[in-house]
């Protein structure tokens, strides 16, 4: 069954996120998704035919990874913004972890938002460990490099510059600023919540 590309239309008139960024960014992600149902078709199709092992193949193993990290991002991305962001309360579990791991919420926050700001393209990641019980803000340079593994993105934001440039130009602290102001903190807290269970 294909993977369907999700609606987040209802996100357009974010504060922060012109319509016309959104709206580009929708269709960017309409594109991994079609490319994961192609690659995957693809794949399966050299599989039937006993054309595994070939070099062909093999890059259409690497591919998927990228396409199919490309929509999973870009779905919790979208899914942790809200035209009416929600702040998390300090009695959230979440909250408390933030504090164990970083001392203080703001410090999570701080680090989070220095993540992001870091020189390169890519995703920055509030990514729960479960086996280890640890919280942490990670950097992940490409959709397929870089993934804590058995960790849940608990908080994505987007830092290629399809994410910002048409709002921010090269301004990307100020897109971070406006992200930061666009969470819907509930839906990491529910992500938090799902894990832990």
């Amino acid at each position: 069954m294909p993977y369907e590309a999700q609606n987040f239309t209802h996100l357009l008139g974010t504060p922060g996120f012109s319509d016309t960024l959104l709206n580009n960014h929708f269709t960017l992600y309409q594109g991994y998704v079609k490319n994961t149902n192609l690659l995957n078709d693809e794949l399966h199709a050299a599989l039937d035919a006993g054309k595994t092992g070939t070099p062909a193949w093999a890059e259409l193993k690497r591919r998927f990874g990228w396409e199919f990290n490309g929509m999973r991002l870009h779905e919790l991305y979208f899914g942790n913004l809200s035209k009416t962001p929600k702040t998390i309360s300090k009695d959230a579990p979440l909250y408390k972890k933030m504090v164990a791991e970083f001392g203080t919420g703001q410090k999570c926050h701080d680090d989070f938002k220095a993540t992001g700001a870091m020189r390169g393209i890519g995703w920055t990641i509030m990514a729960y460990d479960a086996a280890g019980d640890r919280l942490f803000n990670t950097w992940i340079n490409e959709h397929d490099t870089g993934h804590l593994a058995g960790a849940t993105p608990l908080l994505v934001m987007d830092v290629f510059e399809h994410a910002f440039i048409t709002d921010y130009g090269l301004k990307r602290t100020d897109y971070i600023d406006a992200f930061v102001k666009a969470i819907d903190w509930d839906v990491a807290q529910e992500r938090f919540a799902a894990v832990k269970k």
